[in-house]
């Protein structure tokens, strides 16, 4: 894994270790470089070092929840404009809402599945994936 610019940085926190572990495999395998977390607390010692393009973080967990880990974020004037995208299991209209009021800017519902995710990655970084077609030549 070379630290290349084209590589997409990509952080995944949640305190299911299935979770985790699935999201790193398919990001992985994109091409992406993954650094987990398990929770809040993990997460913002290793955003300083491995400054994510983008974060992947689950609502419910305990200690700090994801509401309070995308507030910390978004108000660390260096991060507040990487993209987070809050994981839940719930498909509510009030996460959905509270998770912007905390700066989040998008929203997965677990179980996500891989195109699910790609397109989040799509989203938000101008890289394509490896694993994504290429894009017609005009």
């Amino acid at each position: 894994m070379g630290d290349s610019p084209d590589t997409l940085k990509v952080m995944v926190i949640d305190d299911s270790n299935t979770i985790r572990r699935t999201a790193e495999t398919l990001l992985s395998k994109a091409g992406c470089e993954v650094v987990t977390a398990v929770d809040g607390f993990d997460s913002l010692a290793k955003i300083a070092d491995f400054k994510p393009d983008i974060i992947f973080v689950d609502i419910m967990m305990p200690r700090l929840d994801g509401y309070q880990t995308c507030a910390l974020i978004k108000n660390n004037s260096q991060f507040k404009n990487t993209p987070v995208v809050m994981l839940s299991s719930k498909d509510g209209l009030f996460d959905k809402a509270k998770g912007r009021i905390v700066g989040a800017d998008e929203y997965l519902t677990k179980p996500f599945s891989k195109n699910e995710l790609f397109e989040m990655l799509e989203k938000f970084s101008s890289r394509p994936l490896a694993d994504s077609p290429e894009p017609p030549v005009v």
